[in-house]
Formats: structure tokens, sequence, C-alpha cells
């Protein structure tokens, strides 16, 4: 058919996509965040976070059939709920994930040169960032390679930790609900990436059956990896020691004597973190850049350059801020602001898709409670900063409002 995308994406493409995007620099990461705050209570944490997760992503999938066009929630803000919330949206987006770029980044540093993560978090966002001015970004290729990888060293890390038979003593839960429900937000970022599925309607045969079955499946295989992993690591380590360590599941692998396991680890996590640090700084600088040139941001970043189709400025501006980030914030810091941004993004998703009609709209209302919920459970520090940053974001915007 003349002109019309070519609907060749079936139901084991679009699972693999979506697996592909939430395997990644998470796991490495938000496991001792998490343990941190809720102990042996993490566990149930990240159920919560997989099902606010699976809420999220399903009200996304109506509003992009709704709206098949790039932009995300930015763009179903504005049509839906008005300019202001779909600022708010995109402001979220990039803020949320340039802090999860320096997670990344961090996530990166820790597994490379533990004793000084800061300078290896800092080579790789230059680097990568550098990378993308060149107009290179993972292609789906490597992307398959990434995830074959990122598997391989889970399955490691949980076969090592459970032959080595070194087991901690057994802990109750700790912290409390709030404790449990401020894991589940921390765990919420190892779950980033679910909404690449919801954005391939126009590739895939038969998108309103598929794109929901791909969701499902994806994030209940993703909520079981992460499960075994999560567990594994409880067991060998314990609450205590999972929050205390630098590189989490290097220390999973070898506690039961498989030295010869740490170098893996540590390549499989180094990999994962720099293949989405990659496809991180092109999406939020394309965002970044289409905000600008909406007017939504000043305009000096949203240029294009006409050989690269890369939005130089804009994705320069997303590197120094995560340098400044790396260089200001620990992990654990930059994991919580990640998770404001992206839950108050997602808080809006839910709430357009609230306008789409009676089909769902108990999924949509779980999802836009569950973002507030956890939001607002996060570290008080992250949620003070993320309060901080959108304000100036819309007073920002306001003023650009009254000078025209």
């Amino acid at each position: 058919m003349t002109g019309a995308q070519v609907r060749r994406l079936g139901p084991g493409d679009s699972v693999v996509i979506g697996l592909a995007s939430m395997l990644g620099a998470g796991v490495f990461s938000a496991f001792g965040p998490a343990a941190a705050a809720a102990g042996s209570g993490m566990l149930v944490a990240l159920v919560i976070a997989g099902i606010v997760a699976y809420c999220n992503a399903t009200s996304s999938a109506r509003l992009a059939a709704r709206h098949p066009q790039s932009g995300g929630t930015y763009v179903y803000g504005r049509r839906r709920l008005g300019p202001v919330w779909g600022f708010t949206a995109g402001w979220g987006f990039v803020v949320g994930k340039t802090a999860s770029c320096a997670a990344m980044a961090l996530t990166f540093g820790a597994y490379v040169w533990p004793a000084h993560p800061s300078v290896p978090a800092v080579v790789v966002v230059l680097l990568l960032t550098a990378v993308n001015l060149l107009g290179v970004t993972r292609t789906a290729l490597a992307a398959r390679v990434l995830l074959a990888l990122t598997l391989a060293t889970l399955v490691l890390v949980v076969a090592a930790g459970l032959a080595g038979g070194h087991t901690a003593p057994v802990e109750a839960p700790t912290g409390g609900p709030l404790g449990v429900l401020q894991a589940a937000g921390l765990l919420f970022f190892a779950f980033a990436g679910y909404a690449r599925i919801t954005t391939l309607g126009g590739e895939v045969r038969d998108p309103a059956r598929t794109i929901p079955r791909a969701v499902a499946i994806a994030l209940g295989a993703v909520l079981v990896v992460y499960a075994l992993v999560g567990t594994t690591a409880l067991l060998v380590l314990g609450p205590a020691g999972l929050a205390g360590a630098t590189a989490p599941l290097v220390q999973v692998a070898t506690a039961g004597g498989l030295a010869a396991a740490e170098p893996v680890v540590r390549v499989g996590a180094a990999a994962a973190c720099a293949g989405v640090l990659l496809t991180l700084v092109a999406g939020v600088g394309r965002t970044l850049a289409a905000m600008a040139a909406d007017g939504e941001l000043p305009r000096a970043l949203a240029p294009v350059d006409r050989r690269t189709g890369v939005p130089r400025r804009a994705e320069l501006a997303v590197g120094l801020v995560a340098v400044t980030v790396v260089l200001t914030a620990d992990l654990r810091g930059a994991i919580g602001f990640a998770g404001v941004g992206v839950l108050v993004y997602y808080a809006i998703a839910n709430a357009a898709a609230l306008t789409l009609g009676p089909g769902r709209r108990a999924v949509a209302v779980a999802g836009l409670v569950g973002c507030v919920v956890l939001v607002v459970t996060l570290p008080v520090e992250a949620v003070l900063v993320g309060a901080a940053v959108f304000a100036v974001g819309l007073e920002g915007r306001a003023v650009r409002m009254r000078l025209g």
C-alpha cells in the first residue's frame, strides 16, 4: 500500500521490543535503594510497581491509538486536558529522563570503577552524547543483542548466587507500608521503557489486539525476571547487605565463591547501562527540541541539524545537565528524582485517558492514583527538589507566555 506504513510487527516482535526496552540498567541499580527503604518488603513493592506500570502502559496505548503521532503524553495532555497539562507532562518527561540518564551513568560507574563511580559516569555521558551528535543511535539489532546479553548476565547472577549455598538470615520487612510504597516508587525506575510498545501502533498488525497483549506479556515476563533476581539478592546478601552494596549483582554472583563471574557481570551491567543511556540522551533531546519548537521552552533549543537530523543544542543540554546531576547526587537521589518526573508524566497520561470514554476507565483511575501515591512517598528530598523543578518550569512558561 503506497504511502502507508507497513504493518510488519506481530505479537512476538512486539513482546521482544518491550522486553528490550525494559530489561536494562534498572535491574542492576534499583534493588539496593529499594531494599534500604523496605527491606524484604522490596518484593511486595516490586509487584506494586509492576501493576502501576501496566496501568500506565494501557492508558498510553489507548491514547496512542487515538492520537497516532510522536510526542507521547506531551501531545495527549495538550489535546485532552489543555496546553498547561501538556507542558507539565513534557517537562516531567525531560527532567525525569535526564535524571534517569544520570542514574544510568552512575550505575555504569559503580560497576566499572566502584571506588570512584562518578569518573566513568561523567566520561560515559560525554562520550555517548558525542556519539548521538553524530546521528548514531542504537539499532534494532543492537537492542536484541543487548537484551540477550542482559538476560544471560541475570541468569549467571541467579545461578551463581544460588549455587554457592550462601544465604543471609531471614529478616522481616522493614519500613512499614510507607517504606514499601517508597520502594515501589524507586523500583518503578526499573520498568522504564515499557511504553515503547505503545508507540508502535502504525507498524503493528492488528494493533488494537496486539499492543495490549504485548504489554501484558512483556511486563509479566519482566516482573518474573525481576522477582527471581530480587529474591536471589535478598537470599544471598540479606536486606542490609543489598542496601549497602555498590554493585549488588556482582556481590550476589560472587558471594558463593565464583570469582570468575565478577568480570562477566560487570561487563554485562556496563553494556546494559551504555545501551540504555545512548537511546535516552537521543529521546530526551528530541522531546526537548520538539517542546522548544512549539514555544514551550526557549526556541534556541529547537534547531535540528539538516545533515544528521539531530537537535544538537538540545542533546548537548541534556548531556550537560546529566553530568551536573552525576556530580551533585548519589544513585538513590538520581533514581528518586527520576521517579518524580516520570510518575507525574504518567499521572497526566492516565488523567488524559479518562477523557476517552468508559473503556478501561478503572485501569486509568488505578494508574492515576498509583502514580500520585508513589510520587508522594518517594524520598522527601527527591520530592522537594522535583516540586521545585516543576515550579521553575511552569513559572518560566508563564513568563514566556506573558512576553508573547
